[in-house]
C-alpha cells in the first residue's frame, strides 16, 4: 500500500493500483451510471496527453527524460492498455476534472514505473505538474471529446457509406418489381420497389453528408486555453505546437479555435454534431419502419419483401419468425432521439467562462456513435443486402388495385376514370378487363399506358395516345390564356 494526499487528506491505495488520491475520491463520489469511460475517450485522452508533454518538451519547459516517459506512458494508454485503470463514472460533477485527474495519474505512475521509481513518488514526476502541464481540465476535456467523436464519426460514416451501397444495389436489382404504391397506408398509384430502394439508399447519403460537414467544425480545439480561456499558464509557442502534435498523432488537421474564450465557453457545434445523428437516426428508423411493414405477413400482411430470417420469432407460436433487425434499428434510433435531447439541454446549461456539463454530453454523444454504428452494420449485412422481393404477389396486388386507373388520366379523363374506378372497387373486377370492355382503349394501347415504364416515368410511352394540342409558351405572350 502507499498514502497518496491531497489539500483535502490522505488516502491508502493499493500500490498496484496506477490511479491515485483525486480518482479514488471520485471513485467514491459518483456511483452514477456504472459506467466506466468510453475505450475511445480513453485513448482521447492519450493523446491530448503526448501531444502537451511533446509541445512542452519543445518549448524546453519539460524534462526531456521526464517527457519521454509520460509520452511513453501516453501511447501505451493509445493502444489500449491500462483500459481498467480508468474507473471514474462516465457522469459525474467538475466538468471532468476527475477523468483528467484519472488520466493524469496514471501516466504519471506509469512513467515512474518506465524510469524504474516507485508508483506515488510525485516529487519527480506529478500528476499535475508535469502530466498537466500548461493543462486545464477546462481544455483537455473540450479537445478529448472532439477527438473520439472524430475517431468514432469515422467509423458511423464508413457504415452508412455501405449501407447505401446496400440500397443502391438493391435498387438496380428490384428495378423492374412493379408494386403498389401507398399514401396514408392506402393504395396509391404504381412505384418499383427499385425506385423505393434508391430512395432509401438517397435518404442514407444526405445524413452522411450532414455528419461530414459537421464534424469538420470539430476539428478547431482550445487546447492552450487552460482555464477560461486566456491561455493563463501556457506558454503562445506551447499553443502552436500542441495542435501540430494533435495533427500529427490523429492524422487529422486539428487547429486553435478563433476566439479561446468562445470556445471555452460554447458548446454548440456539439449540439449541432449531435442534431445530425438525431436526423440520421429519424430517417433509418422510417426505413426500418417500412422494411416491416413491407415485409408483414408473410401469409396475412402485404408480404412485399422476404427479409433473412435471423431467429426463431416466439416462444409459444412455431414457425413465426420477425423482422428482429429492423426493430432493432427502431429502438435505437429511440436511444439517439433521447441521447440528443440530454446533449442539447447540456449545452445549454452553461454558465459565464466554462460549460461544466461536457461530461453527459460526451457520455451521450459517445452512446449515439456507438450504438448507431452498429446498428447501422446490422441493418445492412444481416437485413438489406440478403432481402429479397416477392415478385409475384407484388405483381398480382398491382393488377387487383383501382390504384392503376390513375395512369389512365391523360387518356380517358378523370370522370371518366373515376367510374371505372367505382365499377371496380363495387365488382371486384380488374380495371383493364372493364376498360376493354367499355371499348375505351385497345389492349395494346393499355398494355403500354399500364406498363412498369410508363407509370414509373411518365411520358416514356403513353404520349402517343394524347390528343394533340398546340404548346403555348406562356412567357412569350402573357395575355395569352391556357
Amino acid at each position: 500500500m502507499r498514502i497518496e494526499k491531497d489539500f483535502l487528506g490522505e488516502i491508502e491505495i493499493s500500490d498496484e493500483l496506477y490511479y491515485g488520491v483525486q480518482t479514488t475520491r471520485a471513485l467514491h463520489n459518483f456511483l452514477i451510471t456504472g459506467h466506466v469511460l468510453n475505450e475511445d475517450f480513453i485513448a482521447a485522452l492519450g493523446i491530448v496527453k503526448a501531444a502537451a508533454a511533446r509541445a512542452n518538451m519543445r518549448t524546453g519547459r519539460m524534462p526531456v527524460r521526464i517527457g519521454h516517459a509520460i509520452v511513453k506512458a501516453a501511447e501505451e494508454i493509445i493502444a489500449g492498455q491500462w483500459q481498467n485503470q480508468f474507473v471514474v463514472d462516465c457522469i459525474q460533477g467538475g466538468a471532468g476534472t476527475s477523468m483528467n485527474m484519472n488520466a493524469n495519474e496514471v501516466i504519471a505512475n506509469r512513467a515512474l514505473e518506465i524510469m524504474g521509481e516507485a508508483k506515488g513518488n510525485y516529487q519527480l514526476i506529478s500528476p499535475n505538474n508535469h502530466v498537466n502541464m500548461a493543462q486545464s481540465t477546462n481544455d483537455v476535456i473540450p479537445t478529448a471529446i472532439r477527438i473520439c467523436t472524430i475517431r468514432k464519426a469515422k467509423k458511423l460514416v464508413e457504415a452508412l457509406v455501405a449501407l447505401a451501397e446496400a440500397f443502391e444495389a438493391k435498387g438496380t436489382e428490384f428495378s423492374q418489381v412493379l408494386k403498389m404504391g401507398r399514401t396514408h397506408l392506402q393504395d396509391a398509384v404504381p412505384i418499383t420497389l427499385g425506385q423505393e430502394f434508391h430512395a432509401y439508399a438517397e435518404a442514407i447519403k444526405r445524413s452522411l453528408q450532414r455528419i461530414e460537414i459537421t464534424v469538420q467544425s470539430l476539428h478547431a480545439v482550445n487546447m492552450g486555453a487552460t482555464a477560461v480561456g486566456t491561455g493563463l499558464n501556457a506558454e503562445p509557442e506551447y499553443i502552436a505546437l500542441v495542435t501540430e502534435e494533435l495533427s500529427r498523432l490523429t492524422g487529422e488537421k486539428i487547429y486553435s479555435a478563433k476566439n479561446m474564450v468562445d470556445a471555452t465557453q460554447n458548446t454548440d457545434e456539439l449540439a449541432e454534431f449531435s442534431g445530425t445523428l438525431k436526423v440520421c437516426a429519424l430517417a433509418l428508423s422510417k426505413i426500418a419502419n417500412d422494411l416491416r411493414l413491407m415485409a408483414s405477413g408473410p401469409k396475412c400482411g402485404l408480404n412485399e419483401l422476404l427479409l433473412p430470417a435471423m431467429q426463431p420469432g416466439s416462444s409459444i407460436m412455431p414457425g413465426k419468425v420477425n423482422p428482429v433487425i429492423p426493430e432493432t434499428v427502431n429502438q435505437v434510433a429511440f436511444q439517439v432521439i433521447g441521447n440528443d435531447l440530454a446533449v442539447s439541454m447540456a449545452v445549454e446549461a452553461g454558465q459565464f467562462e466554462l460549460n461544466v456539463m461536457e461530461p453527459v454530453m460526451a457520455y451521450n454523444l459517445f452512446n449515439s456513435l456507438t450504438i448507431l454504428t452498429n446498428a447501422v452494420n446490422a441493418l445492412n449485412q444481416k437485413c438489406v443486402q440478403g432481402i429479397k422481393a416477392n415478385v409475384e404477389h407484388c405483381h398480382s396486388m398491382i393488377d387487383a388495385s383501382v390504384g392503376v386507373v390513375t395512369a389512365l388520366l391523360p387518356h380517358i379523363g378523370y370522370e371518366q376514370s373515376s367510374l371505372i374506378a367505382k365499377e371496380a372497387l363495387a365488382s371486384g373486377r380488374p380495371i383493364k378487363e372493364i376498360v376493354l370492355e367499355k371499348g375505351l382503349l385497345t389492349a395494346e394501347q393499355l398494355d403500354v399506358i399500364l406498363s412498369p415504364g410508363e407509370m414509373t416515368q411518365p411520358g416514356i410511352a403513353g404520349k402517343q395516345f394524347l390528343p394533340a394540342t398546340e404548346p403555348i409558351d406562356v412567357f412569350a405572350d402573357p395575355e395569352k390564356k391556357i
